[in-house]
């Protein structure tokens, strides 16, 4: 497998906030790898400091389930799902739109998180993120 290097993430990085600008919605985006570690963070200016720590939640939840943030609500929500409280492992997860796991050759390699707009806004700016691979 073909690690996700510091460029990719830094492409990656680049290319949510080109599309985050365009909206225009300030937005704070993390890049990690595989393993869920950061390797790219920014807060553009404006975006509400709270979504610091939120971005960074969907990055790893993604990344640490090889899914979409989005994919796993449905199946954490409620106390009849069959995942509930899932979301309170791994110091808390995040399960709504904005986190998208990043591919290569069909290997999850990483994972982009974005956070500062609604859910749809999160996930738009991070699927144009992953289109960067």
């Amino acid at each position: 497998m073909n690690p996700l290097t510091a460029a990719d993430a830094r492409r990656v990085l680049d290319a949510a906030v080109a599309h985050a600008e365009q909206m225009p919605q300030p937005m704070v985006i993390a890049v990690v790898d595989a393993a869920a570690h950061l390797v790219a963070f920014l807060r553009m200016d404006g975006a509400i400091l709270g979504s610091i720590d939120v971005a960074q939640r969907k990055a790893r939840t993604s990344a640490l389930f090889r899914t979409a943030t989005g994919e796993l609500h449905a199946a954490v929500a409620g106390p009849e799902a069959p995942l509930h409280g899932l979301d309170t492992t791994n110091r808390g997860l995040i399960v709504f739109g904005g986190g998208e796991p990043l591919l290569r050759d069909g290997e999850v390699i990483g994972a982009i998180g974005v956070s500062a707009g609604t859910a749809e806004q999160d996930t738009e700016v991070a699927r144009a993120g992953t289109t960067a691979l």
